[in-house]
């Protein structure tokens, strides 16, 4: 059983944000589509690297690379990354299967995402380390949060975030723990499980959340304007067969559609979608918020 994380005050001594203050939140959706734009913006820069967080089995699995990483920076004495820990935190917490696990960390070490520690206490386990390239991204993506989350109390989590870096590396390990305990995250509703359980498919939702219109939504079908399958393999680096495959499972489920027959015309999402994306991204957004709050303080 997963410890339970003790609730820390907000550095400023304010209320943390929960997921359900964040989904009554009226500046959430704004925030929530910002933070689409920006993942999407970070598609698009690296989108053979981003590929590596594009379903939420390969998010777990990197974010879990991360957090193993993060803890071994921040404290020594914890053990050192390897393969083998990583499959045995993977198969504790039933994020994925071993084999599983080792292939993407093995696809991670092959784009050099992952590399060897130049010393570890045991040469025989080869040891790990995330490159900078890698550390990078995720900072992008941390602090991209971080922006979103200050749009909604005027906070300086963002400016805090770059003028100490450190402040990632305590809290990242921290989110990514509660969030691979929490089944809200880890079991999304239907409707967004169709797109994240498949190859690219948190791309495409992100993509679709990006082109929602500003302002009050209808409570029935929300238009987007047009798309073309074609638009989505070729940003996305995707088969049509795999591209059609997510839309019409998401099309039976009554969450998206065309206008015209054959993908044509402008698309609608229905407001289902909508819904259930926010309460989502809400328990992440929630959990980086405790994170951060706690990393601030650990770190004073």
């Amino acid at each position: 059983m997963t410890a339970r994380l003790e609730v820390v005050p907000s550095p400023d001594g304010g209320t943390l944000l929960t997921p359900a203050r964040l989904v009554g939140d009226p500046l959430f959706a704004e925030a929530l589509r910002q933070a689409a734009l920006h993942m999407v913006a970070m598609h698009d820069a690296a989108p053979r690297i981003v590929r590596y967080t594009a379903s939420l089995r390969k998010w777990l699995l990197t974010q879990a690379i991360l957090a193993l990483h993060f803890e071994r920076l921040t404290d020594p004495s914890r053990p050192e990354l390897t393969a083998a820990k990583l499959i045995d935190f993977i198969a504790a917490n039933s994020v994925a299967s071993k084999n599983t696990a080792a292939a993407h960390l093995a696809e991670m070490r092959n784009y050099r995402l992952l590399l060897d520690a130049e010393q570890g206490s045991n040469r025989r386990i080869r040891p790990l380390i995330v490159s900078d390239v890698a550390e990078g991204l995720i900072r992008q993506w941390f602090e991209g949060h971080l922006s979103s989350l200050d749009m909604l109390d005027e906070g300086t989590r963002l400016a805090q975030s770059q003028t100490q870096p450190v402040l990632m590396h305590h809290a990242l390990p921290r989110a990514t723990r509660r969030l691979i305990a929490d089944r809200a995250w880890c079991d999304p509703p239907e409707s967004i499980a169709a797109f994240v359980s498949t190859e690219s498919g948190s791309n495409i939702l992100h993509d679709l959340v990006a082109r929602l219109p500003m302002g009050a939504l209808s409570d029935q079908r929300i238009w987007v304007g047009p798309l073309k399958l074609s638009e989505i393999t070729s940003r996305y680096i995707i088969s049509r067969t795999h591209a059609q495959r997510v839309f019409a499972r998401a099309g039976d489920l009554g969450a998206l559609g065309w206008e015209n027959p054959g993908s044509r015309g402008p698309l609608w999402i229905s407001r289902g979608l909508v819904d259930d994306y926010r309460h989502w991204q809400a328990v992440k957004f929630a959990a980086l918020d405790e994170a951060f709050a706690w990393a601030t303080w650990q770190t004073k």
